[in-house]
């Protein structure tokens, strides 16, 4: 078995399930959303604002930040390891891949759990 250290799961298989498990996480949200906007046709700010003061939400809403980053972290790492080939520019690549991510998750935890 052949191991990479900027693989997420460290093997193919683990990264696969990792894939599978964040993609249904995803879909429950954005079902859960719909929903959401289904039942509530007249949405104002009252409303929306009191579905994320629910701790509930922000830890589903957390979960789903989470799950987008490392999907995209997996899917981004093996589109990189594919095509690009020169490991300088690879390397660049991952590193600004990871620092989006990074930044990303970050601001979405300071919106969820800020003040």
């Amino acid at each position: 078995m052949v191991t990479n250290i900027t693989s997420f799961g460290r093997s193919g298989v683990a990264d696969w399930l990792m894939q599978r498990v964040t993609a249904v996480i995803m879909l429950a949200y954005t079902l859960f959303l719909l929903g959401f906007f289904l039942i509530n046709n007249n949405l104002d700010f009252a409303t929306w604002q009191a579905l994320f003061q629910g701790t509930a939400m922000r830890i589903f809403s957390l979960l789903a930040l989470l799950s987008i980053a490392a999907h995209a972290w997996i899917g981004m790492w093996t589109v990189a390891t594919d095509y690009i080939k020169p490991t300088g520019i690879r390397v660049i690549y991952h590193l600004v891949v990871v620092l989006a991510l990074f930044a990303y998750v970050v601001w979405g935890v300071q919106v969820l759990w800020g003040a």
